[in-house]
């Protein structure tokens, strides 16, 4: 049984490394590689959130030392962020953290000023779809879609 107990207190330290690190950097790796932007949004969160931990850790190291199950409430939460069937970290910016952060200063300055405005008032989806619209059709046809919203919406009032 001091076999069993003395892995069951040192859990955190056996699989932490592997949970915290080790699949996020293969993980990480995986989404750079793949076409899609929802594992770059997943662990791009989860390193955010891992590294706010780590200097919540490190600016409080006095009282957490205190706390006998930190180590655990760190290892479930990070399990939580880590694994596919929970994607954790995706769910915290989708539903806390995308709310707050200006997506508009990100637009490209390739496009026309006027375009650019628009693009800056759309979620980033839809600014993606767009983009993709003007390199499909060119800058000159979401012109024309802009203007003919406009007067569709002059119709409205």
């Amino acid at each position: 049984m001091g076999f069993l107990a003395t892995i069951a207190r040192h859990l955190d330290t056996l699989v932490g490394p592997g949970v915290m690190l080790l699949y996020p950097l293969y993980a990480s790796m995986r989404a750079i590689e793949s076409p899609s932007t929802l594992d770059d949004q997943q662990w791009l969160t989860y390193w955010v959130l891992y590294s706010f931990i780590t200097l919540f850790e490190l600016s409080f190291w006095k009282i957490l030392q205190w706390l006998p199950f930190w180590a655990y409430v760190k290892l479930l939460f990070c399990v939580w962020l880590v694994l596919p069937s929970f994607n954790g970290a995706a769910y915290i910016y989708e539903n806390f953290v995308r709310k707050y952060v200006k997506i508009g200063s990100y637009v490209s300055t390739d496009h026309p000023q006027g375009q650019r405005k628009v693009l800056q008032m759309m979620s980033l989806d839809a600014r993606k779809s767009v983009e993709r619209y003007i390199e499909k059709y060119g800058p000159e046809a979401f012109d024309r879609v802009v203007k003919a919203a406009e007067k569709e919406a002059r119709k409205q009032s």
